[in-house]
């Protein structure tokens, strides 16, 4: 690389092409692959689990005081009250890579008090490497990446991920899929949200949505995107959604456009752990998220109210 990188950055990359070439070496024989199921349709491999383990011993080893939030450990490694938390989606596409369809990525993401400062994602098959550093613009391998220019939504190549948990809102998606598809020139679906965002990032994609992600998929993403001059937010705008389970991004042009479409779609977690069917009148969540809150409220979905019984006298009935 042409450039001298933040030596964080340069940790992370080490971790990302560790467990890259583990990624790789499995894909040779998927034949032989140990796969379990965390939720219906969502799976987790011995692959996934040993990429995290290798990513987090060659971050740990450098920065012994950081905390870890990964996908398939938690928060159980790495220091708890670390003003430094690295955010690990050790295989972004895990049921694409099961499939041995060639679209997946490593995501790694440093944030220091809440605000991400380092992001690299990695796509083994490829040998592809984007990374960004905060203020320091955003790269794939050598080449700095700009957003697109596009302004018009109607010549817009738009990236999505279908809802695929049990207890997601399908009904709810099929709306939004339709009102996009009817104003873009063609929507995807590869499967790698991490990778879907540097796709925006460099200009590949002109805008991209999706609901239902964990801040370990859109951490690193969101960081490049910002980085080559794009817009990242939740549906209604704001820029509160890294546990809001529902991102959409673009250049700043096709970004404006999703989001008018995509506000009334909003479904925005407030810190008691219920989902709200809106917002504020003025846009802004009206209760501060932490990032346990948000989790745990995503986690399983809000209970029904239960309703009062009623009790009927024979009097109050009519003939």
């Amino acid at each position: 690389m042409s450039q001298a990188l933040h030596p964080m950055l340069n940790v992370a990359i080490k971790a990302a092409r560790a467990a890259g070439a583990i990624i790789n070496r499995a894909s040779l024989d998927l034949d032989l692959l140990k796969v379990n199921t965390k939720s219906p349709n969502d799976f987790v491999t011995e692959v996934d689990q040993m990429a995290e383990q290798v990513i987090i011993e060659t971050l740990l080893t450098a920065y012994p005081g950081h905390g870890i939030l990964a996908e398939e450990s938690g928060r159980t490694h790495g220091a708890k009250n670390s003003e430094y938390v690295w955010i690990i989606d050790p295989l972004d596409g895990t049921t694409n890579f099961i499939h041995g369809f060639p679209v997946y990525a490593v995501s790694i993401a440093l944030a220091f008090r809440d605000q991400i400062q380092q992001a690299v994602v990695y796509d083994p098959t490829r040998n592809d490497l984007f990374y960004a550093s905060k203020g320091r613009g955003a790269f794939l391998n050598d080449k700095r990446l700009r957003v697109s220019k596009r302004t018009r939504m109607q010549e817009s190549l738009i990236g999505t991920g279908f809802p695929f948990r049990k207890g997601d809102n399908f009904k709810r998606y099929v709306k939004m899929f339709e009102e996009v598809m009817q104003n873009c020139a063609g929507l995807r679906r590869p499967g790698a949200a991490a990778l879907d965002l540097c796709y925006v990032a460099a200009g590949f994609y002109d805008g991209f949505f999706e609901t239902g992600l964990n801040p370990w998929d859109i951490a690193a993403g969101s960081l490049l995107i910002t980085e080559a001059g794009g817009l990242i937010g939740n549906f209604t705008g704001e820029s509160d959604f890294m546990y809001q389970r529902e991102v959409v991004a673009g250049n700043p042009k096709i970004y404006g456009q999703m989001v008018g479409i995509l506000a009334p779609y909003t479904r925005v977690i407030k810190a008691d752990g219920t989902a709200a069917a809106a917002v504020a009148a003025d846009g802004v969540p009206e209760h501060a998220l932490t990032p346990e809150s948000a989790l745990a409220a995503t986690a399983k979905p809000a209970e029904p109210e239960k309703k009062k019984a009623v009790r009927i006298r024979k009097a109050d009935l009519k003939d």
